[in-house]
């Protein structure tokens, strides 16, 4: 089966998943009935950040020079950028379709993927992803969830996210022996954002009261502004939405 044929399947089978995607009985600003398994993977993605995500940041900020970290870090970028236009055009945003088109065409042309010239002339880039043309296209946002490795997120975020990963329509133009240069930099990307954002993380994973519940109000917050709900995040990030004890038996 083609990757293009995969992509399409997989889209299909994100609708079909987001039609069972958890709604609360009552209206609230934190829907996490799942927060005990929830908290069970923040300790481990806790234990693989102090174990290993966290040293190997340190190595890899300390060993690479910073314009070598950020050559990757646009390459990364580069090669997502195919996808921010497909996503664009199904969201029917045009003009953001033409810009990332134009960042595009500018860092193939002139930066080689590598030297972000776009950027440098104020032809920033303007993210995305099946997530967020999901959302308008009115899936709910449904529970929220942390995912091993990865972090916070939501049900409609987790199948957008999946169907990124799969179906970058760059991949269709490489050669298949080279398909795991797009993901090894977006790793070595947030390997880089982990190093560069260090000290912010550290104090949110290792000093505040509840790194759990400090994670998830920042997420809910900074998502629901990415998508403009503006008047949907002000909360008590130690607010719990549930009155039983998450660890109870």
């Amino acid at each position: 089966m083609t990757r293009t044929k995969t992509a399409g399947l997989a889209a299909l089978l994100s609708l079909a998943l987001l039609g069972a995607c958890s709604t609360p009985e009552q209206p609230t600003e934190i829907h996490d009935p799942y927060e005990k398994t929830n908290r069970k993977i923040h300790a481990f993605n806790k234990g693989l950040d102090s174990a290993i995500v966290r040293p190997t940041s340190r190595v890899y900020g300390l060993a690479l020079p910073k314009p070598v970290r950020r050559g990757i870090s646009n390459f990364a970028n580069y090669v997502d950028t195919p996808r921010f236009i497909v996503n664009d055009l199904a969201q029917g945003n045009i003009d953001d379709a033409g810009h990332n088109f134009t960042r595009f065409v500018l860092n193939t042309v002139f930066g080689l993927g590598v030297l972000d010239m776009a950027g440098s002339i104020g032809v920033e880039t303007r993210r995305t992803g099946f997530g967020e043309t999901l959302y308008t296209w009115g899936a709910r946002e449904g529970a929220y969830i942390e995912l091993p490795a990865i972090g916070p997120s939501n049900e409609r975020d987790a199948v957008g996210q999946v169907v990124d990963f799969i179906s970058n329509p760059i991949s269709g133009v490489i050669d298949a022996s080279d398909e795991w240069i797009p993901p090894t930099a977006n790793v070595m990307d947030r390997v880089n954002q982990r190093y560069e954002f260090g000290a912010t993380i550290d104090s949110l994973l290792y000093e505040s009261e509840d790194s759990y519940a400090q994670g998830r109000s920042l997420y809910l917050q900074n998502r629901r502004f990415e998508l403009g709900q503006e008047d949907a995040f002000a909360f008590d990030p130690y607010d719990d939405p549930y009155s039983e004890d998450p660890y109870a038996q």
